[in-house]
């Protein structure tokens, strides 16, 4: 199958000029839903696409291509890899803008599932490796790198002779940030032959999951930041948890801050209310004041009460447990209502891709904690970055911990898979547990227990990554 072309028009009643140097910009969203400080080349957008009839469909990218006033074209890679082109033309009364954009046969798939159409999946010739996470929603934010390192891991795999001499072939789902969505691809991803999937998911999704599959043999393997539980033989959670993160960051960035005094901020689900139960317990034990603690909804916008609230408590530092597009938004109009000139925030599920979208001015002041960020200074990490912009081009989303997990979770099956001799999910889950794994970020260390033993790196943003700190809380 080839690239399917799809165009719409819309019209604006001033010149060409200004809509092209509008574009995206003030919040207002008035051009297909733009969003995006800047228009220039290599500028992070977020644009709402009328594609293929229902609602818009949202696309994360950056602008690949401009000429002013005429046109500019956004490479994206969510929630499938493509490209949109914007053209400018003057029009009786105004601005005609034509968008043409390019659907390849995994975003065709995509889209007719997101549309309710059946779409059968292939005959498998081989292993089948299923990898769930998030294309769309809040969390396609942090998911914007997962697909394209999961494709680069198997390629790399079945370059290598693959699994039991046969190549692997991955099968990708979406679970629009929904739990119940996320059930249904699993059960997709199961039909198709997958014995193991692996989520780079919120912990809402792997639990739907988990109980969508029970009694199936099969193998699901959560990668990324989660607060443990729910383990079984075929139930592994590998990635940090949040008492090794709230231990490792909280001195350093109570002395970075010059305060001690917490506020607990976040997302109205599993994972932000058992962190910040968690923080109950962790950060006094490390010298902290809890001041106060408030949640909102997963796809809220707009935060004045509670950055209101922060504000009026006297906090020095907040704990922002909101994930993906919430995380981001949260902390722009922090910075917009002027709390970041007194409080910096700590938000465990930060990562390389939400501080592109927050901007770099915003995002001064926020500080992840996790095993992985881009500019980690290996050698592996060094060779997988390369390999990375070879295969995907300079417009990709940024790796970062949440991202990475998936890559790194995909060598470590197909290394336990080949010591177990096959793909059968116990053998292979066993195999996990008592493994050793050299992946980009180190050496990971699972000894019979579901938590892998890692070194977890403090930092603090400037611009849109991450910079490692010292214990002291300065930057390294």
């Amino acid at each position: 199958m080839g690239t399917l072309a799809i165009g719409v028009d819309e019209f604006a009643a001033v010149a060409p000029s200004l809509v092209f140097d509008q574009f995206g910009r003030d919040g207002s969203g008035w051009l297909f839903g733009a969003a995006c400080d800047r228009v220039e080349v290599g500028a992070v957008v977020t644009l709402r696409a009328p594609l293929g009839g229902g609602p818009p469909v949202e696309i994360l990218g950056r602008i690949s291509e401009l000429r002013r006033p005429r046109s500019l074209t956004i490479t994206h890679d969510q929630p499938w890899r493509g490209r949109i082109r914007l053209r400018f033309s003057p029009a009786p009364g105004g601005t005609r803008i034509r968008l043409d954009a390019e659907i390849d046969e995994q975003g065709l798939e995509w889209l007719m599932r997101r549309r309710g159409h059946p779409v059968r999946d292939r005959e498998p010739s081989g292993p089948r490796l299923g990898a769930l996470t998030s294309r769309s929603g809040s969390g396609s934010l942090f998911a914007a790198a997962v697909g394209n390192v999961a494709a680069l891991a198997v390629d790399e795999i079945n370059a290598a002779d693959g699994v039991a001499g046969r190549p692997v072939e991955l099968l990708q789902g979406d679970d629009a940030t929904d739990p119940g969505t996320g059930a249904l691809e699993a059960l997709r991803l199961a039909r198709a032959g997958c014995r193991t999937i692996l989520l780079t998911t919120t912990s809402a999704t792997y639990d739907a999951v988990s109980a969508a599959l029970e009694g199936q043999d099969v193998l699901v393997l959560l990668t990324n930041m989660n607060e443990g539980g729910g383990e079984s033989r075929l139930r592994i959670r590998l990635g940090e948890r949040p008492q090794t993160q709230l231990r490792r960051a909280a001195v350093p960035l109570m002395r970075s801050a010059g305060g001690h005094r917490w506020f607990l901020a976040g997302n109205d689900y599993v994972w932000p209310r058992t962190v910040n139960a968690i923080a109950r317990e962790v950060l006094p034990e490390q010298g902290a004041t809890l001041v106060g603690e408030s949640y909102a909804a997963l796809g809220a916008r707009d935060f004045t009460p509670l950055i209101e609230r922060i504000a009026a408590s006297g906090a020095d530092i907040v704990l922002n447990t909101f994930v993906g597009a919430d995380g981001a938004a949260f902390e722009r109009q922090c910075h917009a209502m002027g709390l970041r000139d007194s409080a910096i925030s700590l938000a465990p599920a930060m990562d390389e891709a939400s501080l592109e979208r927050i901007g770099a001015d915003a995002a001064t002041g926020i500080h992840g904690v996790s095993g992985y960020f881009q500019h980690l200074q290996t050698e592996r990490n060094g060779t997988l970055l390369e390999r990375y912009r070879e295969a995907f081009g300079p417009w990709a989303p940024p790796l970062s911990s949440l991202s990475e997990s998936m890559f790194e979770a995909i060598h470590v099956w197909a290394a336990a898979a080949r010591k177990a001799g096959g793909v059968d999910p116990y053998a292979v889950a066993d195999a996990i547990r008592h493994g050793r794994f050299e992946v980009p970020r180190g050496t990971i260390c699972i000894d019979g227990a579901d938590h892998a033993d890692r070194h977890l790196h403090l930092a603090t943003a400037r611009g849109g990554t991450f910079v490692a700190m010292t214990d002291s809380g300065r930057r390294r």
